[in-house]
């Protein structure tokens, strides 16, 4: 009788009271509440961050790091002899890259300066020609002086004896040996002029035989020149800092003018082109602010200046553009390439390298920002080079 007594008191015994339907309701208002006036906030607070800064920033992932590469070419022909720099290597301004086979542009020089030692001669020997033509130039005229000065002396020997002869004081004989001595020293004197006329004449020539050795020689010596310059070409050198790439070239490879050696990239001056939709460039202006996001740099941003903007659509300067005034048209937005000055920080330097995908964003809000270049100044950074 004792278990039924049991089981009936723990049938009585009271249970834990339930929420009511209102108290959940209320908790589910509460927190719907809550909920949306977070949401509220997060919105509003991004509708102010848009209308202050994110409206006029526009951005664009088509770009790409850019440098202005030289590829390096022989300007005589060869075989290559020596390689001095190795892929991927840095290189200075003039440092010496290739060197082709000089043997024959040696010897074409050596001939060249001989010539040109030939033709000093030449000219010495018609100068020396020359000033020995002026000196018997002075020899035939002092002969003249004395030719006429012995004319007058006969002239007046002549009229002297003249009276004598007439009164008797001198014979006839003596008056004919200075007649006949007058007209030896006139014709002495007609000799010793022509003469000089004669040695005045070859001046001309010695004049025009010196100033045609004279032209030889500066035929000579720019042969001379020119032969120096092929044999200084032979030695291939960088025309600017950088860093070697895409080396094809290789010891006994035969080498025409204008063959691609190899290409030489400036790491070190390196810019950016972006290219902005037209419905995005109305409010750009070179010198407003950028901020840039390399692939490469996982995420860290980078900081630039708009250098400038192109006079052109990109359709406009591509090898087949657009014919858009034919047939049926379908209007495409088009893009202008926007240079950009990047700021590189030196320990992103080595990364950095032409070709690599950028995520651009550009400050549009100042119309007229103080780093804007004047017009007709010189650019700030010469070739939007990137400065650390």
């Amino acid at each position: 009788m004792s278990a039924p007594t049991s089981v009936a008191s723990a049938t009585a015994a009271p249970s834990a009271p339930a929420a009511s339907p209102s108290t959940r309701t209320s908790r589910r208002r509460s927190l719907l509440i809550g909920g949306g006036a977070v949401a509220l906030a997060v919105a509003l607070a991004f509708g102010v961050r848009w209308w202050v800064h994110g409206r006029f920033i526009e951005s664009t992932d088509d770009a790409y790091i850019q440098a202005d590469s030289v590829t390096v070419a022989p300007k005589v022909s060869g075989y290559v002899a020596e390689v001095y720099v190795r892929d991927n290597q840095q290189v200075k301004a003039g440092q010496e890259l290739v060197r082709l086979d000089n043997r024959q542009y040696q010897a074409a020089y050596d001939e060249s300066a001989a010539n040109v030692a030939s033709r000093q001669a030449d000219v010495a020997r018609a100068d020396a020609d020359l000033q020995q033509q002026k000196a018997r130039i002075a020899q035939a005229a002092a002969e003249v002086d004395g030719a006429r000065a012995n004319a007058r002396y006969a002239a007046s020997q002549v009229e002297r004896y003249a009276p004598l002869v007439r009164t008797g004081a001198e014979t006839e004989e003596r008056t004919a040996e200075l007649r006949n001595a007058q007209t030896r020293a006139g014709t002495t004197l007609a000799a010793n002029e022509a003469a000089l006329r004669v040695e005045q004449s070859q001046t001309v020539t010695l004049q025009t035989r010196l100033q045609q050795a004279r032209a030889q020689l500066e035929v000579a010596e720019a042969s001379a020149r020119k032969a120096k310059l092929d044999l200084e070409d032979t030695v291939v050198r960088a025309t600017q800092a950088g860093r070697v790439a895409d080396k094809g070239v290789r010891v006994g490879q035969f080498a025409q003018p204008g063959t691609r050696l190899l290409t030489v990239v400036p790491v070190q001056d390196l810019y950016l082109t972006a290219n902005f939709k037209e419905t995005q460039v109305g409010r750009m202006r070179p010198g407003q602010s950028v901020t840039l996001h390399v692939d490469a740099l996982s995420g860290e941003a980078l900081h630039g200046v708009v250098d400038s903007l192109s006079p052109g659509t990109g359709s406009q300067f591509a090898l087949l553009p657009a014919q858009n005034a034919t047939g049926n048209f379908t209007k495409i937005v088009q893009r202008v390439p926007v240079r950009i000055h990047v700021d590189v920080p030196n320990e992103a330097r080595p990364v950095l390298v032409p070709g690599l995908s950028v995520v651009v964003d550009v400050d549009t809000r100042d119309l007229h920002p103080a780093s804007a270049r004047v017009p007709g100044a010189a650019p700030a950074a010469a070739n939007g080079a990137a400065h650390g």
